[in-house]
């Protein structure tokens, strides 16, 4: 595979994501995918878990990718950027506006399938974790 196509199916997922499209198969059949708070997802089975509970939370979302970081190193494709969406009690993020919306995935894409992804972001997209970081509360000074 070139850098090129690996670039091109990173950034598929991303795209397929965003218009609501299945991705489970630019996956292949024992792959891994690490998400922040649900954890490590074994196999397709798995992943199509991992994103079932995620897409429980998400009424959307959108990846902007204008402006993303694209790093590549053989079978590496690092993608850092910024996403806006909505969950589904109504909540909005937008990257620059709200605490959330800033990320990073981590693939290796092998054979034209994505062998690993892990993804790394604050999954607290409404900013309630309030208890346990009280900075995120009102009459904060927002650096976003």
């Amino acid at each position: 595979m070139t850098d090129e196509q690996r670039k091109a199916i990173a950034l598929e997922y991303f795209r397929r994501m965003d218009r609501g499209e299945s991705i489970f198969d630019l996956f292949d059949d024992n792959a891994e995918v690490y998400f922040p708070k649900w954890g490590v997802a074994r196999g397709k089975h798995e992943i199509e878990r991992l994103f079932g509970d995620l897409m429980s939370i998400l009424a959307g979302v959108s990846h902007d990718m204008t402006y993303a970081n694209v790093i590549q190193q053989g079978d590496m494709v690092v993608v850092e950027g910024l996403s806006s969406g909505m969950l589904k009690n109504g909540t909005e993020w937008r990257a620059g506006t709200t605490h959330a919306g800033r990320w990073c995935d981590v693939f290796e894409i092998r054979d034209f399938k994505i062998q690993r992804c892990h993804v790394y972001l604050d999954p607290d997209y409404a900013g309630a974790d309030t208890s346990r970081y009280p900075w995120l509360g009102v009459g904060r000074t927002t650096r976003y």
